[in-house]
């Protein structure tokens, strides 16, 4: 029910751009990648986007929080009010009781709501956003896959429209902060934040997240990284991580600190 409307959406949106054909650019392993939208002549500085990447209850909303108040930072949670609630359904908590039904559902949607962050007018130099639609697609799409719980059919459809918006659409990111955390520490904070949805969540689906997210970001080889890893331990109390968000403060925000890498 949702991939219609993003294909209108994708479309009308290409059409805004006029006669003419995009312009090229690099995307991974080579492949070249329309980049939409196309970057103004006369624009100064490129703007910058930092995904803040991990588990669940990692301690991503923390770090937004913490570098919201920041001048020149403009920070993009992730959208989970539009995921509980869709003209008055709840797919993420369906997704949650019953994967195998609503899985697709959701993650049509996640991918929608994700692909909507990445190319909303940029107004700050610097945006920091909580997880991407690249984690979206190699992280919970394939988890689900993995898990037998999202039939093949279903997993190629999501993998096609995926690999279409990376083709046409500039989805791209300049930094991966991973909050690196072990199965058992979300698990733990899970219970104590006491969402409805997570209820009932178990510690093995956090432990395939996390697995997940190793093999992406650290191991590499999964899917493509297109961007530099910034890997935080994140196991630690709240004093201590905002200490660490304060020590990696440049090497998040300040691009030629960037560059060098951890």
């Amino acid at each position: 029910m949702f991939l219609r409307p993003l294909r209108s959406w994708a479309l009308r949106t290409l059409r805004r751009q006029g006669p003419g054909i995009p312009a090229l650019g690099p995307g991974p392993r080579g492949v070249q990648r329309r980049i939409w939208p196309p970057d103004k002549e006369n624009e100064k500085e490129k703007k910058l986007v930092v995904c803040v990447e991990g588990n669940i209850a990692s301690g991503k909303t923390t770090c937004l929080e913490f570098f919201a108040n920041t001048t020149d930072i403009e920070v993009l949670p992730e959208p989970v009010p539009k995921w509980r609630n869709v003209r008055g359904h709840n797919p993420l908590g369906l997704m949650y009781l019953d994967a195998c039904r609503w899985g697709l559902t959701l993650q049509t949607y996640v991918q929608l709501t994700m692909l909507d962050r990445h190319t909303h007018p940029q107004t700050s130099p610097v945006r920091l956003m909580e997880r991407s639609i690249h984690s979206a697609r190699y992280i919970f799409v394939e988890n689900l896959y993995r898990s037998g719980k999202m039939p093949e059919v279903d997993y190629v459809v999501l993998s096609e429209w995926f690999d279409w918006i990376v083709r046409n659409i500039d989805v791209s990111v300049d930094l991966i902060v991973y909050l690196q955390t072990t199965p058992e520490t979300c698990y733990q904070r899970l219970k104590m934040r006491c969402r409805e949805e997570e209820k009932v969540i178990p510690l093995e689906y956090l432990a395939a997240i996390h697995d997940l997210y190793e093999e992406w970001l650290i191991k590499g080889g999964l899917f493509p990284i297109g961007a530099p890893v910034l890997v935080i331990e994140a196991d630690h109390d709240m004093q201590k991580m905002l200490e660490l968000f304060e020590q990696n403060r440049d090497r998040i925000l300040t691009p030629e600190n960037r560059k060098r890498g951890p």
